[in-house]
């Protein structure tokens, strides 16, 4: 291994997978929040479970994170999120404006705010996973865009508050990522066009290491040919 430990959330997804392969393979050691952790072949990956929508919970679970003197903490990556839409906004309630906002913001806050702390120290990364509605929102789904708006806002000023004391913070931008769960969804649609998670795999990989160091408060297009 690197000697470096990145936090994923998310990692039960379609695209959360993808992510710890890639830097598994890349030499990380990687820890992962989930509710319901589960068995895995590969020591470099430790599943603990944490809520994240409660701070207490995220914050034990990234100071375990941190806890390695021979990894230090040195990225996250927020993957967290979900997908909501099909109203136009005044038949919208605000309720499910609320619930985006909390499945797609709150974890995002809660988890880069809890490893703030730890990045600080020796100078880190933090990706977010935004989605291309953010910028170019679509008919009938306003109030999820404008959670990931929020997201991409939220990274900015990550970025902002902490270019000058060694963490970036860089958004991912995605249109419809090809997973089993968006075919069920989309069956008449064309897949060619979608993105896959090991597309978008090495651009996260490479915006947490040292690598992307010149690159803070980017948002970086991952459509595939959609």
């Amino acid at each position: 291994m690197t000697g470096r430990t990145v936090v994923v959330t998310g990692a039960h997804g379609g695209l959360g997978g993808a992510v710890v392969e890639e830097f598994v393979d890349a030499g990380w050691r990687v820890v992962a929040p989930v509710r319901t952790p589960m068995a895995t072949a590969r020591p470099e990956v430790v599943e603990v479970a944490a809520d994240l929508t409660d701070p207490a919970a995220v914050k034990d679970a990234v100071d375990r994170a941190a806890a390695d003197p021979d990894a230090p903490l040195r990225a996250v990556v927020n993957l967290v999120g979900g997908y909501g839409g099909g109203t136009l906004v005044h038949e919208t309630p605000v309720e499910e404006v609320e619930r985006l906002l909390a499945l797609n913001v709150r974890p995002t806050f809660l988890v880069t705010q809890a490893a703030l702390p730890h990045l600080l120290r020796d100078g880190g990364a933090v990706v977010c996973l935004a989605a291309r509605a953010a910028l170019a929102p679509f008919a009938t789904g306003s109030a999820y865009a404008l959670s990931k708006a929020a997201v991409l806002a939220f990274s900015n000023g990550v970025a902002a508050d902490y270019k000058n004391r060694g963490v970036r913070s860089n958004t991912i931008l995605p249109s419809v990522i090809d997973t089993p769960f968006n075919r069920r969804e989309q069956p008449d649609a064309d897949f060619s066009k979608w993105v896959a998670p090991a597309e978008i795999a090495p651009v996260i990989r490479f915006l947490a290491s040292d690598e992307s160091a010149p690159t803070s408060g980017a948002a970086i297009p991952v459509y595939g040919r959609a």
